[in-house]
């Protein structure tokens, strides 16, 4: 993706993320609800993994939840953010998760460049972490690759109707890229096809959360870690005055009694081919697009 809009500044995500990573779990509510609405996706696939990736794990908050799943299963955890992988390895298990936490290994590592062998994973699992990617066709053609033949990846991401209403409302205060812009659906599908997935499905769910105010929005995104991280983002730090500008477009848009915050999950599979690469060369596979639930508030 060339458009500058969707240009990430991976330091600043790094340090984002290290910088949240102690009031994550806190505030994680749209993270926990999507991840687990992800989870129930496997409820219907034949899926008995012996080594599973969970890539963008954060504090492990789905990672347990996969242990549980698939007991048998060695886990790897992998970060970018120590931060987030030190309060997951912190984290005490009770008694019954213990062996399974035991399972578990840490990896600090970029998805971009996966410090992994070729074909070692049967599943790679990712909630909510391709959005912050600076090159999706690298990290995906990165899972491909670690994914052994017939592997499932599957994951969700936020789509581009994320976040509307403080994008617009910033934008009849100045021109400057103050909110994350995200890739729709149909862009994720033809990455993932062209890092050689096989028939990739893809649905949209959205999300509304309310806030009493503004603040508490932007002081929540802050403690996530998901602040403005395009690299085309404005520099220097935004004056009070046109902060107080947003947060009234925000209010008189939107109302101000509770504000609305709009969040669209996109939820896909697909697997990796059981077919040799130099078969694929001449082969399209279809992308299925399931359409978009309606929305949750």
């Amino acid at each position: 993706m060339t458009d500058p809009l969707y240009h990430r500044d991976k330091a600043r995500i790094q340090q984002n993320f290290n910088n949240a990573a102690g009031s994550y779990d806190q505030v994680a509510v749209l993270q926990r609800t999507v991840g687990m609405r992800l989870l129930e996706r496997l409820d219907v696939m034949k899926l008995k993994p012996k080594r599973i990736l969970d890539l963008g794990s954060g504090t492990g908050l789905m990672s347990l939840q996969l242990a549980r799943r698939y007991k048998p299963a060695r886990l790897i955890q992998l970060d970018m953010a120590f931060n987030m992988l030190k309060e997951s390895r912190q984290k005490k298990p009770g008694q019954k998760d213990r062996k399974r936490f035991n399972r578990q290994h840490f990896l600090c590592a970029d998805a971009e460049k996966l410090p992994v062998g070729d074909g070692c994973m049967e599943f790679v699992f990712s909630n909510l972490m391709f959005q912050w990617v600076p090159r999706l066709d690298l990290a995906l053609s990165e899972t491909c690759r670690v994914l052994q033949p017939g592997g499932l990846l599957l994951f969700s991401t936020l789509g581009p109707a994320s976040l509307t209403e403080l994008r617009e409302s910033w934008a009849r205060v100045d021109e400057h890229v103050h909110v994350n812009a995200f890739l729709d659906m149909h862009d994720i599908g033809d990455a993932l096809v062209r890092a050689g997935f096989a028939g990739p499905v893809m649905e949209t769910e959205t999300f509304t959360l309310l806030y009493d105010d503004g603040w508490k929005l932007m002081k929540e995104l802050q403690r996530l870690g998901a602040g403005n991280v395009n690299a085309g983002r404005r520099k220097s730090l935004t004056g009070k005055q046109k902060l107080r500008g947003m947060l009234r477009e925000y209010e008189d848009r939107y109302g101000r009694d509770r504000l609305p915050a709009t969040f669209e999950a996109i939820y896909g599979h697909a697997w990796t081919p059981e077919t040799s690469a130099a078969s694929l060369k001449t082969k399209v596979f279809p992308i299925t697009l399931l359409g978009r639930n309606r929305d949750k508030t």
